[in-house]
């Protein structure tokens, strides 16, 4: 074949592979082919963290509290999460929605046994109070056994999120990469919080 024949050709034998390779997929349903939709928030899905103690404890609390809010909302957690990094004072329902969402997660973490024992948060908590140091003592020489009879998780999760300022949270967010970070470090703070003032009741 000359260079010219050989140059005619090669659209031609090209068009044919991918009119074959079009046969094949359209053979196979690939003409029925659809975007992908978002993930139900309604349906429960598995989080876990690499995190550890309380961060881990409070990222899962977090995903899945979005996870209710969207659902209350009946919108994708996706369109959640972008309309609340976009800033701006959130809505009154947005806000019930996701101090719900989070309260119904502490009610799952509860239910599928993936709440810590209260004793396993003690130290990480007491590592960042500004606690007079005979009373952090006495509270670090409490047994386990003691602290666990007298405290739950899933109260002081509870309490911690009653009290929380969600909507000054939110007000801060600026955008959709700090939304999480900014979320999980407030649920944090007042877990600790909440968890040290009962253990001072303790004393």
């Amino acid at each position: 074949m000359t260079g010219g024949l050989r140059m005619v050709g090669l659209p031609a034998v090209a068009l044919a592979l991918v009119g074959g390779v079009l046969g094949v997929q359209l053979a196979y349903g690939g003409g029925d082919f659809e975007p992908l939709r978002p993930a139900d928030p309604c349906v429960a899905r598995t989080v876990t963290s690499q995190s550890e103690g309380i961060d881990a404890l409070t990222e899962r609390l977090v995903l899945l509290g979005i996870d209710g809010a969207a659902c209350r909302l009946e919108v994708s957690r996706e369109r959640l999460t972008l309309e609340l990094a976009e800033g701006g004072e959130p809505t009154e329902a947005v806000v019930e929605a996701l101090r719900d969402g989070l309260l119904a997660a502490v009610r799952r973490m509860e239910d599928d046994g993936t709440l810590p024992p209260i004793s396993d948060l003690v130290d990480e908590a007491l590592d960042n109070a500004d606690l007079n140091g005979l009373l952090e003592a006495a509270i670090r020489a409490l047994p386990d056994s003691v602290i666990d009879a007298a405290l739950e998780t899933d109260d002081v999760l509870t309490r911690a999120i009653d009290d929380l300022d969600l909507r000054s949270i939110l007000e801060d967010v600026d955008d959709q990469a700090a939304l999480n970070d900014q979320m999980e470090a407030a649920v944090t703070q007042a877990v600790k919080d909440s968890l040290v003032d009962r253990l001072r009741d303790l004393i």
